[in-house]
């Protein structure tokens, strides 16, 4: 074999394949119709809802110095987290994986001022480095939520559960359930009942994996407690009614209190929503402080948003829910297309006005595609425009009527 033969073997071994166009980054897609509009008028819908509930929307930057949008209750983000520097001033930036962060900031700088109890919205993309889920395959992710900054009280997080309801009933989400937990419940209960330090990180994977055989046999004293928790996850009346009979130390009994004040506060706003309780759960929540809530829908294995109860950057208390439009959207019909009409050459432009006000979309004839549709076909612009042409236009480009002068007619 001769040398070239051979490097010409040795190029094709190690030469990366060629490069095409359309490939996109694992986690990375792009969105096509009807899935964007979908989306595009599915998240206006949400912002709807929360404005009339006098939410003021606000949009963060996609981008932030790392000291900034990891500082306070974005620190547990740093892993998640795409990192860029700034050729201008030096400095690292961060994508942002999570825009609570930055409502949390902008409440405690360029919002301190502002009137509480103070009720911010906002949507937007954010990118994270590595799924949340094993079902989810997104890195770019769509997020829509809402932020209530001020109040520490179950009638605040009330509101944002049932703020979050509505917006779901507008989309026609069917189904809903939203689960609370109290995330700082295990943590204080273990210590309270001192626990071993050596035995807690076991105990605590035993609690998350409901596993109560393990329980019993790391919870000590403790077991018999423990168990009775981890029966109690279910409807939330029936939940709290059960944790009221517990006997818990002080600390674990208010936690709890608050979380039973929490399921009547939202009971009052919304008394046929579908409320569960997990009073074990806390994977998860790493930044949050207090009553947490995960919002499912029956037959769904993924979360459509989450949220909770946490600090400002400068400890202010807050609590939010945000939704995953990506998720979300999945679940009800595609948004419906607005009929087309083509403007064939001629056609009334104030006809075509008010078509567009009735809500149809025209498209006008501008010549050099053929009808025949292949893409790069070309046509003169001297092309006789014939009825049978335009209507032949007409359907190609997917119209369901075509306006001629000033008469509008529908395509047979």
């Amino acid at each position: 074999m001769t040398g070239a033969a051979c490097g010409a073997i040795a190029r094709s071994m190690t030469d990366d394949p060629p490069f095409s166009p359309a490939l996109l980054p694992a986690g990375f897609v792009d969105l096509l119709t009807p899935d964007a509009r979908t989306e595009a008028e599915g998240v206006d819908a949400l912002m709807g809802v929360f404005a009339s509930h006098g939410y003021n929307r606000v949009r963060p930057p996609l981008m932030e110095f790392e000291e900034t949008l990891l500082a306070g209750s974005g620190a547990s983000l740093a892993d998640q987290s795409f990192r860029v520097m700034d050729p201008d001033t030096r400095r690292m930036m961060v994508l942002r994986p999570d825009i609570t962060p930055q409502i949390a900031r902008m409440a405690a700088t360029r919002l301190g001022g502002a009137p509480r109890p103070l009720r911010l919205s906002y949507s937007g993309s954010c990118v994270v480095v590595l799924p949340a889920a094993a079902e989810e395959s997104g890195r770019q992710i769509m997020q829509a939520g809402i932020e209530l900054i001020g109040p520490d009280t179950p009638q605040a997080d009330a509101e944002v559960v049932s703020v979050a309801a509505e917006a779901l009933a507008q989309l026609g989400v069917p189904g809903v359930s939203f689960d609370l937990t109290m995330p700082p419940f295990v943590p204080a209960l273990l210590e309270e009942a001192k626990v071993p330090a050596a035995v807690r990180p076991a105990l605590m994977r035993a609690l998350d994996r409901k596993d109560a055989a393990a329980v019993a046999e790391l919870g000590g004293t403790l077991a018999e407690t423990l168990i009775t928790l981890l029966r109690a996850a279910g409807p939330a009346e029936q939940a709290v009614s059960l944790l009221a009979r517990i006997n818990l130390p002080p600390r674990s009994r208010a936690i709890i209190q608050r979380l039973a004040d929490t399921v009547e506060a939202v009971r009052a706003l919304n008394p046929t929503l579908r409320l569960t309780v997990d009073p074990v759960e806390f994977r998860g929540w790493k930044y949050h402080t207090g009553v947490c809530v995960t919002v499912f829908a029956v037959g769904r294995s993924e979360e459509l948003g989450r949220g909770g109860r946490y600090l400002c950057n400068d400890n202010e208390p807050a609590c939010g829910l945000t939704f995953r439009p990506d998720v979300l959207f999945r679940m009800i019909p595609p948004a419906a297309a607005r009929p087309r009409v083509y403007l064939a050459p001629g056609a009334d432009r104030q006809v075509a006005a008010s078509l567009r006000k009735q809500g149809y979309a025209t498209l006008a004839a501008l010549g050099g595609v053929s009808a025949a549709g292949a893409k790069g076909a070309a046509s003169t612009q001297a092309e006789a425009h014939g009825p049978e042409y335009d209507r032949a236009e007409a359907r190609r480009l997917g119209c369901s009527h075509i306006l001629s002068g000033a008469t509008c007619t529908e395509l047979e």
